[in-house]
């Protein structure tokens, strides 16, 4: 990881990636890879299962260092996750699953964002009690809250039917409309 060398740009430069196997031996995930994404910009990693799209994100989220290669963050490198699965604490509310991650958000910028994402009525739900769809807007609103300067989405609509998707799908473009953050999924 390294500060940003372009303000609002995402550089991404990686040589090699492997994991040892279980079997022993090594299990070669990724190799010679390189883009930049420009302030404001959104990019999607396309592939199949099981060619190294997460264990890209995780390198340049900092949750895998054990690679070759560079990454360079956008300005302050302020980040928001979103992971395959919502990722919420049970025995916190929504409302309190966004404020660990965020405790600089504000009551007035929390409204908005829990309008925004259809989850107004649901703050003070603990996880046990909102629908997989609910649950993962919720890992939206976590990571938007933070303002990030580099926002990373893997697999965020995975497992919704198609037309919560792609109401997903809408309210997270709008999301990125509204504050334009450099935005990798």
């Amino acid at each position: 990881m390294s500060p940003a060398g372009v303000p609002g740009r995402l550089e991404v430069s990686i040589e090699h990636k492997s994991y040892r196997a279980a079997a022993g031996g090594g299990l070669h995930v990724l190799g010679r890879l390189a883009f930049c994404l420009g302030g404001g910009e959104v990019g999607a990693l396309v592939g199949p299962s099981g060619c190294g799209k997460t264990t890209l994100l995780r390198i340049i989220a900092g949750l895998d260092r054990d690679y070759r290669g560079s990454v360079a963050l956008p300005d302050h490198g302020r980040l928001g996750m979103v992971f395959q699965e919502p990722r919420l604490l049970p025995w916190r509310t929504l409302e309190q699953n966004v404020r660990l991650a965020a405790p600089q958000a504000t009551d007035a910028g929390l409204d908005t964002l829990f309008r925004a994402l259809g989850l107004d009525a649901h703050r003070h739900h603990f996880p046990g009690e909102l629908s997989l769809g609910q649950a993962r807007r919720a890992a939206l609103a976590r990571a938007f809250a933070v303002e990030p300067d580099l926002l990373l989405l893997d697999e965020p609509f995975v497992s919704l039917d198609d037309a919560l998707a792609a109401r997903l799908r809408e309210e997270l473009a709008e999301l990125v409309n509204r504050r334009p953050v450099t935005t990798l999924l």
